[in-house]
């Protein structure tokens, strides 16, 4: 036998430890060179992980939801000379584990298993992996409750199922003494892992240590929609579609010279402070892992369309969980926006270690006073959050009441 130890790769950027967010394969599995082994969580991102080699996984270092060390033995694989096309046998020692652990689990599930209630076109979400391990467990996988997304389930879903005896069952009705049918009351603890805990730990560490305040003014963007909607129209085909966010980050690149502390880092333990040349401009994006923050790089440099087609870009491959570390890291201003659902205020927490954060709400029309008129005007708040230390109060709304006359003015953003 050649056994080949994987090593926890070296991910950059100084990443000392990475936590094991998901393995894609269990111990007796063939697995091929290239193929997708574990996703890791580092400080910017989930990376996934491809084994070098082909052969037959011995060993994994730890379940998920575990930190280990770069350099820590990743994944055990027997690489011996390349195997037949029939099923490879699993070691004695693996094989046995697992035939005793299936006989002991069927034996502690098997009275939950007969009328569970579980309707049979139950869609089941999971990886081949996992399918594999339970089948070997003679497992029914419409039993176990997915902790993952649309209810997918994942490995740390099967192994608990199996540490309960079963206990863990999806859909289980109780015959209680409410009458039949009442469905029981189920009390699942997820822990908290990979990006979730991240965002935690960062929200946490950002609301702690900066002393935010916020202040909110609301913006006419009228004339900016009809402009808006103007170069909508009458776009090229290989232009992308002006949202307010570019004109929201043109009208920064305006007005960012004269509030460089808006556009900077502050590094407490060194009491100083970073003011940038370039805007790099964050843009909070929600994925289906949780908030991540994908940067548009100099954007200074751009134009309005380049803006929005950067915009575009960044946020697409961060939904699809494809972002690099590179592009989720360097921002030093960033705006983040719920869309439609944006509400009428919010109080953003700012993404540490920068000074400032731009919210964008809900745009409606509302009910306006012009010159003694009631006039309906498509309006928005914009919502904003300070470093205290850094940014006077005063000089919080000196920018937001600067980048409302630009957006009040479009014209003037272009000049």
């Amino acid at each position: 036998m050649n056994n080949y130890s994987f090593k926890l790769p070296d991910l950059g950027e100084g990443i000392v430890v990475s936590e094991i967010v998901e393995w894609h394969v269990t111990v007796g599995d063939t697995i091929d060179e290239d193929q997708h082994i574990v996703d890791v969580m580092t400080d910017k991102a989930v990376v996934e992980v491809t084994s070098p080699v082909s052969g037959i996984v011995i060993s994994l270092a730890c379940e998920a939801g575990i930190e280990i060390p770069v350099g820590t033995e990743l994944i055990l694989i027997d690489n011996s000379a390349a195997q037949s096309n029939t099923e490879v046998d699993l070691p004695i020692q693996a094989a046995t584990q697992i035939e005793i652990q299936a006989q002991t689990v069927s034996e502690k599930i098997a009275q939950r298993v007969i009328g569970s209630g579980v309707l049979d076109n139950k869609v089941i979400l999971s990886s081949p992996s996992v399918r594999k391990r339970a089948a070997q467990l003679g497992i029914d996988l419409r039993l176990v409750a997915g902790s993952g997304s649309s209810g997918r389930i994942n490995n740390s879903d099967l192994e608990g199922f199996i540490d309960s005896g079963g206990a863990q069952v999806s859909g289980l009705q109780n015959q209680s003494s409410a009458g039949e049918g009442v469905l029981k009351n189920i009390t699942t603890d997820i822990k908290i892992s990979g990006l979730r805990k991240v965002i935690a730990q960062k929200m946490l560490q950002s609301k702690r240590n900066i002393p935010h305040y916020s202040y909110v003014d609301e913006i006419d963007l009228s004339a900016l929609e009809g402009l808006r909607k103007h170069l909508n129209d009458h776009r090229q085909t290989n232009q992308s579609k002006l949202t307010i966010l570019p004109f929201i980050m043109k009208a920064l690149h305006r007005i960012l010279p004269d509030f460089t502390h808006c556009n900077a880092h502050y590094d407490d333990s060194r009491q100083m402070l970073m003011q940038h040349s370039a805007v790099h401009i964050g843009i909070a994006t929600m994925t289906t892992h949780g908030l991540m923050v994908p940067v548009v790089k100099d954007s200074q440099a751009l134009d309005i369309w380049q803006c929005a087609a950067q915009l575009a870009t960044v946020t697409q491959v961060t939904r699809a969980g494809k972002a690099t570390a590179e592009q989720l890291s360097g921002s030093t201003i960033t705006i983040t926006s719920l869309g439609a659902i944006g509400g009428i205020v919010t109080t953003p927490i700012i993404n540490a270690p920068e000074t400032c954060i731009i919210g964008i709400n809900k745009m409606q029309q509302r009910p306006v006073v012009i010159d003694g008129q009631v006039v309906i005007r498509t309006m928005m708040n914009l919502s904003s959050s300070f470093d205290h230390r850094i940014v006077d109060g005063y000089d919080g709304a000196l920018l937001i009441q600067s980048l409302k006359a630009l957006l009040e003015n479009p014209g003037a953003i272009f000049v």
